[in-house]
């Protein structure tokens, strides 16, 4: 059985991002991640799983050991305050600027991890979607043939909603949820 999924961004998409993030004790998700992640596992059974570009670590400004740590505070805050988890992490840790163009492949908007993840998790790319902040995530999303939602919308993001054209824009994680639930159970969508 192939499971439906929400691959989501995550730094500015479901915590704030201070700007290379390594140390778990400042994570902080944004308000209502918990509960939608819970929406969408609960009301119609997706997989979530997290895509993200991690240049830090080709950069030299933190390990992956930080970045796994990081993951993990994520999800035992969500865990801790909503019982429900991301089911994995993937990440490129490559950057063409310190690595070869070879290694840099993974990053976004590069489909790469998406068909990876779907591979090895038995993902159903035909009903999943991609939730993001940046262009490179809504291209990652079309590249790998999914939905798109870009979130914590911003006006200075206009020419790139009208290059990429996005299947939602929203500006905040629950209103996310919210549309992918009402277009993936046929329910009603409503405008923001």
């Amino acid at each position: 059985m192939s499971f439906p999924t929400i691959f989501f961004d995550r730094d500015n998409t479901l915590n704030v991002d201070p700007g290379y993030l390594s140390n778990p004790n400042v994570v902080e998700l944004f308000d209502g991640v918990g509960e939608g992640i819970s929406r969408l596992k609960n009301s119609c059974g997706f997989k979530i799983v997290v895509i993200s570009n991690q240049s830090g670590i080709a950069r030299g400004f933190f390990s992956k050991i930080e970045v796994d740590s990081v993951n993990e505070k994520i999800n035992q805050i969500l865990l801790d305050k909503n019982n429900v988890k991301i089911d994995a992490f993937y990440y490129c840790p490559f950057h063409p600027d310190f690595s070869s163009a070879e290694e840099s492949e993974c990053r976004k908007p590069s489909p790469m991890l998406v068909l990876k993840a779907a591979e090895e998790m038995d993902l159903d790319l035909s009903k999943s979607y991609f939730v993001g902040d940046k262009p490179s995530d809504i291209e990652c999303g079309i590249n790998a043939g999914l939905k798109t939602v870009l979130i914590n919308y911003e006006k200075e993001k206009i020419d790139f909603v009208e290059k990429y054209k996005p299947n939602f824009i929203v500006d905040n994680f629950l209103n996310a949820c919210d549309f992918i639930i009402a277009d993936y159970t046929g329910g009603k969508t409503f405008v923001e």
